[in-house]
C-alpha cells in the first residue's frame, strides 16, 4: 500500500472513533445539519423503508444518546449493576429539573444481561442537579478503573456476533481506540477463575500515535492475553507459532474487521461529517476495504468466523465489499444467518441492488456505463454482480444495516463471514520440497512461501488478485519500543521471590518477561503461553508496542524484608492463584478501614485479620476478601488488593479509582466536593433512614509517614507529586 493510502486510512477512521467513545453531551448546536446530496443519494438508494424516510432524517439530526457498558468479564459485573440499578437509576427516576422529569437510563434490550445502558442526559443537565453530578462521577471513576466502558451501542455489536470462546485465537485488525477490543478480552476472560485463558487477542491499527489510544483501553482490563501490535491491516504479516516443535503459520479462529469508513452512520455524533460528506469518501475507500477483507480472510482459520463492519449505510462501503469477497472465494465463504443471534436489535436486511453516485451528480447501475476516464476511480467490484443466480447463491440479505430511527441509535452496517475451506488464490500455491541446509528434505508451507518470495496479493493495486512483486523488507514507523526479554526458569530474580512469596510448582516463570536487556529489572510483566509462543517466534515481523500485565515491581527496600519486588495491583487477579504465602484474609470492615485511612495501625484491623498480620514480616501482602454466600448483604465476588505490612500499620496499595470502585460495592458512597467544602446538613439528612459520618480522605499515594513503611523510590508508582484530591465518604452506620 502508498503513502497515500496510508494516510487515508489513518484520516478515515473518524467514524470509527465517533461511535467507540459516544460521551455526554450534545454540542454543535450552530452547524447546519443539511446536506442535500446526502439526502437525495439515500432516498434515491431506497434503503430505508418506505414512508420511513423524514424519521429516519429527524434521527439523524438528533443528539446521540450516550451509552455505557459494564465490564462483563469480571465477576464484579453483578455488584457494579446492582450499584448503578439501587443507587442511581432508582433515584433518577423521581429526579424533576426546571418542572420537568428526567428519563432514567434504559438497558439496552438486545445487550445480554442488562450489562448496557443508554440515557439522553446532557451535561447541561447533569450540571443542575448534584444526583446527577454524583452519578457522573461514578461513571468517570468506574470507567477509569476499567469497570464501565463508554460506547455507542452499535459499536457493541461486532464483538457479540462473533461469539467468542476463552480458547479463541482472535485478531482485530483495525483497532484503535479500543473498545471493542476491550469487549473481545472480557469474553476471553469469562471465568475470572482461570487467569490464563488458552485464547489471545492481537490488536493492530496502523496509526502508530492511536496504538497507545490502544494500550490505554487495554490496560484497565489487565490481561496478559492482548498484545497492540502497529501494521497496515491490508497487509499484516503472517505469524509463526511453535506447535509440538514445528514451525506453523498462525490462522484466527475469529477476526474483527471494523474498517476505516466514511463514517456516514455517525451524523448524531461526528457533525462535522454533515458539511464534509460527498459520495467520492466511499469510492475511495472501497478499495482499501475490501484489501483488508481479504487479508483478513486470508488469515482466518477453516471454521472461523470473521465479522465484516462500518459505520457508514453506503452498499459502496458494505455490500459491495463483501459481494466481491464472496465471488473471489469461490465458495471457501458464506455469510452466517445471525437473525436470531441478538433477540430484541432491528435492522435491515442486506440489499442485492444498488446504484452508484459520484460527488458530480451522476448515476451509473452497471460496470459497463463507467466511461474509461473514470476507471480508474470507479471499479467493478463497486457494482453488485451480474449473474443474478450466483448474487442469490450469495444472501446479501443476510448482511445486517441499523437503522438510527429504529432504536434511537447510530447507523451501522455489519456481516458475518465463516470460512468454509481455504482461499482458492493460497490453494494455487502447492507445498514444494526443498533441501534444507543440513542437506534433509523439507515441505515448505504454500502461505509461507507465497509471503516469504512475494507481497501479499492484497497489496497489488490493479487487478487485485493478480501475482503481486517481489516481498518488500517491513519497514517500521513511529517510536522505537522497548524490547521485550524473556526471563529463565534459573533467573536470579526468582530464587527470592519464590520463597518470599511461597510460589506454587506449577507457577508459570517462563511467561515473565521484563522490558529491558540491561541493568536491574524494574518491573516484571506476564503474558499467557500462547503469547510467548508468538514473541519469539515473530519477533522480526512484527511491530510489537504492548504486552503483558505487570505482577511485580522493584521496591529499593525491599531486599532488607525479604524480596527486592513487590506485588502490583495490575497483575494481582493474575498472579495470587499461584500465591501461597503472605495472604491476609479481611472482613468488609477491614477494607473499609485500609481504604479510607492512609496508613492505619495493625491494631485497627479485625480480631482475624489482626492476627494474621502479626504473623507476618515486613513486606508486600495480598489483602484477599471471600465472599459469604450467607450473608447476601455484603459483596458476593472476591476481592484482591495489594497491600504493606510495616512495623506497626499496614496500608492497601491501590490507585485511587480502584480504592473508589471497592468502597462503592462495598456500601459506600464516594463523591469528590468540587468547592472543597462539606456538604450541607441538608444534603446529609436527605439519606433516607441513615445517620451520615463524613470522613474527609486527602487521597495521596506519598511514602508513609509510619517506620518501616514502603519507599518506592523514583518509579512508576510513586505518585506523591501528583495534585491533592479531597473527597467524602459517606458511610451510613
Amino acid at each position: 500500500m502508498g503513502k497515500r493510502s496510508r494516510q487515508r486510512q489513518k484520516n478515515q477512521s473518524t467514524g470509527r472513533d465517533s461511535r467507540d467513545n459516544a460521551g455526554w453531551g450534545n454540542g454543535y448546536a450552530d452547524i447546519v445539519k443539511e446536506n442535500k446530496l446526502f439526502e437525495s443519494y439515500y432516498k434515491e438508494l431506497g434503503l430505508v423503508p418506505e414512508g420511513e424516510f423524514e424519521q429516519f432524517m429527524d434521527a439523524m439530526r438528533e443528539p446521540l444518546p450516550a451509552t455505557i457498558r459494564i465490564t462483563g468479564y469480571k465477576s464484579h459485573a453483578k455488584e457494579i449493576l446492582h450499584c448503578l440499578k439501587e443507587k442511581y437509576f432508582k433515584d433518577i427516576q423521581e429526579l424533576e429539573i426546571d418542572g420537568q422529569k428526567i428519563e432514567a437510563p434504559q438497558a439496552l434490550s438486545w445487550y445480554p444481561d442488562e450489562q448496557a445502558w443508554h440515557t439522553n442526559m446532557s451535561r447541561k443537565i447533569i450540571r443542575k442537579s448534584p444526583l446527577l453530578e454524583k452519578f457522573h462521577q461514578f461513571l468517570v471513576s468506574e470507567t477509569e478503573s476499567g469497570n464501565i466502558s463508554r460506547q455507542e451501542a452499535v459499536s457493541m455489536l461486532p464483538p457479540l456476533l462473533l461469539k467468542i470462546e476463552p480458547h479463541h485465537k482472535i485478531l482485530d485488525m483495525c483497532a484503535a481506540p479500543g473498545s471493542k477490543t476491550a469487549q473481545l478480552i472480557e469474553m476471553l476472560h469469562a471465568d475470572m477463575d482461570v487467569p490464563f485463558p488458552e485464547g489471545f487477542v492481537i490488536a493492530n491499527d496502523v496509526d502508530n500515535k492511536r496504538c497507545y489510544l490502544l494500550v490505554h483501553q487495554a490496560k484497565r482490563l489487565n490481561s496478559p492475553c492482548i498484545m497492540v501490535v502497529n501494521h497496515d491491516a491490508s497487509c499484516i504479516p503472517t505469524l509463526h507459532i511453535n506447535s509440538g516443535g514445528k514451525r506453523d503459520v498462525l490462522f484466527y479462529d475469529r477476526i474483527l474487521c471494523d474498517v476505516p469508513c466514511s463514517g456516514d452512520g455517525t451524523l448524531r455524533k461526528n457533525i462535522d461529517v454533515w458539511k464534509k460528506w460527498t459520495t467520492s469518501n466511499s469510492l475511495h475507500l472501497h478499495g482499501l476495504q475490501l484489501r483488508i477483507a481479504v487479508r483478513g480472510v486470508e488469515q482466518l482459520a477453516v471454521g472461523g468466523r470473521m465479522v465484516y463492519s462500518t459505520c457508514s449505510l453506503n452498499p459502496i462501503e458494505d455490500e459491495a465489499v463483501i459481494a466481491a469477497l464472496l465471488e473471489k472465494s469461490e465458495g471457501a465463504l458464506e455469510l452466517a444467518d445471525s437473525s436470531a443471534d441478538l433477540p430484541g436489535l432491528k435492522w435491515m436486511p442486506g440489499v442485492s441492488s444498488w446504484k452508484l453516485m459520484t460527488k458530480e451528480g451522476m448515476w451509473y447501475s452497471d460496470w459497463s456505463e463507467v466511461p474509461s476516464s473514470r476507471q480508474t476511480q470507479i471499479r467493478p467490484t463497486m457494482f453488485p454482480p451480474t449473474d443474478s443466480e450466483k448474487l442469490a447463491s450469495m444472501h446479501l440479505e443476510r448482511c445486517m444495516r441499523i437503522l438510527p430511527h429504529h432504536q434511537n441509535t447510530g447507523g451501522f452496517f455489519v456481516a458475518v463471514l465463516v470460512k468454509k475451506a481455504p482461499m482458492p488464490w493460497n490453494k494455487r500455491f502447492p507445498k514444494i520440497v526443498t533441501l534444507t541446509r543440513r542437506g534433509k528434505l523439507s515441505r515448505v508451507h504454500p502461505l509461507y512461501l507465497f509471503e516469504e518470495n512475494m507481497r501479499s496479493v492484497v497489496c497489488s493495486p490493479h487487478p487485485l488478485f493478480s501475482r503481486p512483486p517481489p516481498l518488500k523488507k517491513m519497514k517500521l514507523f513511529g517510536y522505537k519500543e522497548d524490547p521485550f526479554v524473556f526471563l529463565t526458569e534459573d533467573d536470579p530474580v526468582f530464587t527470592t521471590i519464590q520463597s518470599f512469596y511461597d510460589l506454587s510448582p506449577d507457577f508459570p516463570k517462563l511467561n515473565v518477561l521484563t522490558r529491558t536487556h540491561e541493568g536491574k529489572k524494574r518491573h516484571l510483566y506476564m503474558v499467557s503461553k500462547e503469547l510467548r509462543n508468538m514473541l519469539l517466534n515473530n519477533s522480526e515481523r512484527m511491530k510489537v508496542i504492548n504486552t503483558g500485565v505487570k505482577v511485580w515491581s522493584r521496591n529499593s527496600d525491599g531486599e532488607e524484608f525479604g524480596c527486592a519486588f513487590r506485588l502490583a495491583q495490575e497483575g494481582i487477579y493474575t498472579l495470587q492463584p499461584y500465591i501461597r504465602s503472605r495472604i491476609i484474609t479481611v472482613s468488609v470492615e477491614d477494607i473499609k478501614v485500609l481504604l479510607t485511612q492512609e496508613n492505619p495501625f495493625l491494631s485497627k484491623l479485625q480480631d482475624h485479620a489482626h492476627a494474621q498480620a502479626k504473623k507476618l514480616g515486613m513486606g508486600s501482602i495480598v489483602l484477599k476478601y471471600i465472599p459469604n454466600p450467607s450473608n447476601p448483604a455484603e459483596p458476593q465476588c472476591s476481592i484482591q488488593l495489594c497491600g504493606w505490612r510495616g512495623k506497626t500499620s499496614i496500608r492497601a496499595f491501590v490507585p485511587r479509582n480502584e480504592r473508589f470502585h471497592y468502597l462503592r460495592m462495598l456500601g459506600v458512597e464516594v463523591f469528590k466536593d468540587k468547592q472543597g467544602q462539606k456538604p450541607s446538613d441538608g444534603e446529609k439528612e436527605g439519606k433516607e433512614g441513615e445517620e451520615a459520618e463524613v470522613q474527609k480522605v486527602t487521597e495521596e499515594e506519598s511514602v508513609a509517614e509510619n517506620e518501616g513503611e514502603l519507599d518506592l523510590g523514583n518509579g512508576e508508582e510513586n505518585r506523591s507529586s501528583e495534585p491533592k484530591c479531597h473527597f467524602f465518604f459517606y458511610t451510613g452506620k
